[in-house]
């Protein structure tokens, strides 16, 4: 596997504007995120502290963005990163189906709505997981509850109906999709997930629901959870000016490390981080 100088994870305005920095430096890079860029962007009415653009629409802002990473021939990896490892002198990001190497690495994933449901961190790992489609094969004929934030967790529901016995499918969108009978649509309040040493059910507002395991499907994944060992504060990746964590080699940038949450500031950050990441990467080469 060929590793990269840098990989950014998000396509809001930090990521993308992480990515066209270092491009701009010449680096190989691994941009991660969605097609679609982001979805606090596109869903924008009015944006009006954007320099150069008076008055710009949220669609408008990510089709400006889109004609920049062609025109500099950036594409998007469209997978979800589901954890960051150091390795020392690199790297590791797993996604659903593939590892990759970078020798350092940009966050700019956004903010995870929502605190942790109780038992999610305690049994992540022991029935809880983040990927369906990284472990599905642990629950071949099991029961199990997906908790779905978005397109991409009913497709990854799809996915497990083929090798489990049963899903349940907890919609936390608006849109509530469409599914066959070997997924069940829940319409209640997810409250808790329950087990001594695995997951054994989950609990609602309207009562227990017996499963081996569950998927939450966000539409990022918490930092402590992407990153183990990852310095925060409050829920936030703690990062200096420089856009620079407690771990060498990795940066972050935009709503990932705290308020305001604005598009500009995070644009700013991530040119920032990208330009920190360049100063890494050239200390590290000379030795």
């Amino acid at each position: 596997m060929e590793r990269v100088d840098i990989a950014i994870i998000g396509t809001g305005p930090a990521g993308v504007s992480a990515a066209i920095t270092a491009k701009v430096r010449n680096k190989k890079i691994l941009l991660f995120g969605s097609k679609n860029l982001s979805d606090k962007i596109v869903k924008a009415h009015e944006i009006l502290n954007y320099p150069g653009f008076p008055s710009i629409s949220g669609t408008e802002l990510a089709d400006r963005y889109n004609r920049h990473l062609k025109e500099m021939d950036i594409d998007i990896l469209n997978k979800k990163v589901t954890a960051v490892y150091s390795m020392g002198d690199y790297f590791a990001l797993q996604t659903d189906n593939e590892m990759y190497e970078a020798s350092s690495v940009i966050l700019a994933t956004g903010v995870v709505s929502g605190k942790p449901f109780p038992g999610e961190e305690e049994l992540l790992g022991s029935g809880v997981s983040y990927c369906a489609t990284c472990d599905a094969m642990f629950y071949r004929g099991k029961d199990v509850a997906v908790i779905g934030y978005n397109s991409e967790a009913a497709a990854e529901a799809k996915y497990l109906s083929e090798i489990v016995d049963k899903v349940y499918y907890i919609p936390m969108q608006k849109d509530i999709p469409e599914f066959d009978e070997k997924i069940e649509i829940i319409n209640e309040r997810p409250l808790e997930i329950t087990g001594e040493s695995k997951v054994e059910g989950i609990k609602t507002n309207e009562g227990f629901h017996k499963v081996d395991g569950v998927f939450i499907l966000r539409d990022a994944v918490s930092p402590a959870q992407l990153v183990p060992g990852l310095e925060l504060v409050d829920n936030h990746v703690k990062a200096d000016m420089q856009m620079a964590t407690d771990m060498e080699g990795l940066f972050a940038c935009g709503d990932i490390v705290g308020r305001p949450y604005q598009y500009i500031k995070a644009a700013g950050q991530g040119n920032i981080a990208a330009l920190s990441a360049v100063t890494y990467l050239a200390k590290k080469a000379k030795g």
